[in-house]
């Protein structure tokens, strides 16, 4: 039995906790499509202010699952199906968006204050409506945390923060990644990458609507 004075959390549950975070992040969804999709529209900042929103959307939930309020209707089937949906909707609509003629695409200037901050509300409402992000805060979390450790709420916060930190390093790559691939095209790939990307996301969409809860 390991040591709970040096331990704060099971170490027994760390490898398949890592190992499975690991996976969540790098199998494909609403996030990781949305991020690129992004970048590959709108440039690297654009990019990168969209991921500080997904990650306060994921410590917005951090939070929710600490505060115990998974024992609230939040963890109710019907409030994750309601989740489930309005995420749907959200994703076609931003994938509908980011087709619609806005001009030339790729990286763009200087990002105004007020559409800063609109990227990152957008990112912070792409991650809340995202249900694989609610399921794992609601529901696989609190699954982790075992008795004779650290309190509950300790363990919540170290093992909730590796996944920010995990999600984190990922969604910095895609962006950088698909930001580096976007400058090396031409104007005109760079719009059938957009509307390859657009695709991509209105695909998972209908993948979100189609696995059953």
């Amino acid at each position: 039995m390991p040591d709970p004075t040096v331990w704060p959390v099971d170490p027994l549950i760390l490898p398949a906790f890592l190992l499975a975070m690991v996976l969540i992040e790098l199998t494909p969804g609403p996030n990781m499509g949305y991020l690129a999709l992004v970048s590959a529209a709108r440039g690297r900042m654009a990019g990168l202010l969209t991921v500080v929103g997904v990650t306060l959307g994921l410590g917005l939930y951090l939070a929710v699952s600490i505060y115990g309020l998974t024992r609230t209707p939040l963890g109710a089937p019907a409030v994750l199906s309601v989740l489930k949906w309005a995420g749907v909707g959200y994703m076609l609509w931003l994938a509908l968006e980011a087709v619609l003629p806005q001009g030339p695409a790729g990286p763009a200037g200087p990002i105004p204050p007020f559409a800063a901050s609109r990227l990152v509300l957008r990112g912070i409402v792409a991650n809340i409506l995202n249900p694989k992000a609610a399921l794992f805060y609601v529901v696989i979390l609190p699954g982790f945390i075992h008795s004779g450790f650290a309190p509950a709420r300790t363990q919540m916060v170290i093992l909730g923060g590796t996944h920010i930190l995990i999600s984190l390093a990922v969604h910095l790559s895609i962006v950088l990644g698909t930001d580096g691939a976007a400058v090396r095209l031409s104007i005109p790939a760079r719009r059938w990458l957009r509307w390859v990307l657009a695709f991509g996301l209105a695909a998972t969409a209908v993948w979100v609507a189609l696995v059953p809860q």
